[in-house]
């Protein structure tokens, strides 16, 4: 896909305890720009006025607290399980964190700028990249991840993988693959290959 900017992207995306975040970090630590949609889209729902505008409008003023932070319990409350409900608040905040990654985009000075999201495929945000890569770790791997870093029960992390896509489906719209089945230090190993082949890519 050509883009103003000679900047190559990478979408950088897997389930819960599949070590997205730690492959994001090496990334960062061999050169690359990391645009965190996720951590944008917290930060565009409580200091964009338009989208606070649209949040109030359709979920009720209770969506903010009185010191003007998200009210998250709340809006999980309205949204959790209700596919209209999600439609609408990722139709609020998704253009506007694609605003901002093209953004982010048009200023990046590094080789490669990496989008790195849970949601990259639901959001359609995979459609504006060079490539998606899916982190993956065999399901029981995630789960003892998720609750030793979380504090959750097996259960709680099962729910919230029900939530996510199925493995099997993100490996098939994958462009490449990073296993992360083994320790820290493999993990790196791999990524590192991985960034110094994908730059090498004309």
């Amino acid at each position: 896909m050509e883009s103003v900017n000679t900047v190559k992207t990478l979408g950088v995306t897997g389930g819960i305890g599949s070590g997205k975040s730690a492959v994001c970090k090496e990334f960062e630590e061999l050169g690359a720009a990391i645009f965190s949609a996720d951590q944008v889209a917290k930060q565009i729902m409580v200091s964009d006025p338009g989208a606070r505008e649209e949040i109030i409008q359709a979920f009720g003023a209770e969506s903010y607290l009185p010191d003007g932070t998200l009210h998250r319990a709340y809006l999980a409350q309205k949204v959790f399980g209700d596919d209209t409900q999600v439609a609408t608040i990722n139709g609020i905040v998704h253009p506007r964190v694609f605003q901002a990654f093209q953004e982010q985009k048009k200023n990046c000075k590094a080789p490669l700028l990496v989008h790195e999201a849970a949601l990259i495929f639901e959001s359609g945000g995979y459609k504006h990249l060079d490539a998606v890569l899916v982190v993956h770790a065999p399901m029981e791997i995630r789960i003892q991840r998720v609750m030793a870093r979380d504090g959750s029960s097996r259960q709680q992390v099962l729910d919230r993988m029900a939530h996510q896509l199925p493995p099997e489906e993100l490996l098939s719209r994958a462009d490449y693959v990073i296993e992360n089945d083994s320790d820290l230090e493999t993990l790196r190993e791999r990524v590192r290959e991985f960034y110094d082949m994908y730059l090498a890519i004309k």
